[in-house]
């Protein structure tokens, strides 16, 4: 079932949301070549529960780590490891989020560890931009479709292609909540998006082949062909005057809480 929060459940997901997106800033800077996605975690977890939230990811369905640190053509899951090094030319992908007063934010970011190359820089543009596609169509009275073929679409033109075996989700009290939010699908089907949603849009973009392969530790999923992956993710608020973004804090290089 859907659940559409009131005033007051906004509110708190709007704390939840602003601790989440400053974490995962604070993940993002200290990415440097030579760095662990082991450390990158502890940074993480440091920064959620010194403001005084609790990380959702930690041990949810067995998860180890506070954070997916997911490195080139792992695109999901990536499990923190003190023997995973971040090297120059890397992209990293940071999915993380916590649980304050009862409710959840949830947000991905993908960076560059230094200069990158042309077409790994264009992958991550092309994911991050598909994102900013599917937050336009998250409007009252459309459907999750349409954010669907939004994100699709620009994908598509781009050349790359969107991940089908993992979607987007329901976020609230639960950090995973129906509907279901796919990269992909046609416009004006789906549940209707009605004001009090929260959704997350994650925009899972390979630059080679759409199909991915979990590996033997049941959470890293990596591309098949081994080509690059991106990963990007807000979590939205449907409300009567536009798509209200609670995690947009990531995206602005001034913004603090």
């Amino acid at each position: 079932m859907i659940q559409v929060k009131n005033a007051g459940e906004l509110a708190k997901m709007r704390r939840a949301c602003a601790i989440s997106a400053a974490a995962l800033k604070a993940g993002g800077a200290a990415i440097e070549a030579g760095i662990t996605t082991a450390e990158l975690d502890s940074i993480i977890y440091d920064f959620i529960v010194r403001h005084g939230a609790r990380p959702n990811f930690l041990h949810l369905h067995g998860f180890p780590g506070t954070a997916c640190i997911s490195v080139n053509d792992t695109v999901i899951h990536g499990i923190p490891k003190k023997d995973i090094h971040i090297r120059p030319g890397d992209i990293v992908s940071i999915d993380t989020g916590c649980k304050l007063d009862g409710f959840n934010g949830d947000n991905a970011c993908t960076y560059a560890c230094g200069k990158v190359d042309k077409e790994a820089q264009r992958l991550m543009d092309v994911t991050k931009e598909s994102l900013h596609c599917g937050i336009a169509a998250a409007l009252a009275g459309s459907r999750v479709g349409d954010i669907s073929a939004a994100v699709q679409a620009y994908v598509e033109e781009n050349g790359f292609t969107v991940v089908r075996d993992f979607v987007g989700h329901g976020v609230g009290r639960e950090l995973h909540e129906a509907p279901e939010v796919p990269n992909f699908g046609r416009a004006g089907h789906g549940p209707r998006l009605v004001p009090g949603m929260t959704i997350a849009i994650e925009p899972m973009v390979n630059q080679g082949r759409p199909e991915v392969k979990t590996l033997s530790d049941g959470w890293t999923v990596k591309t098949v062909d081994g080509k690059l992956a991106a990963h990007f993710e807000h979590t939205v608020a449907i409300t009567a005057r536009g798509p209200e973004v609670l995690t947009a804090g990531w995206e602005d290089p001034a913004w603090t809480l």
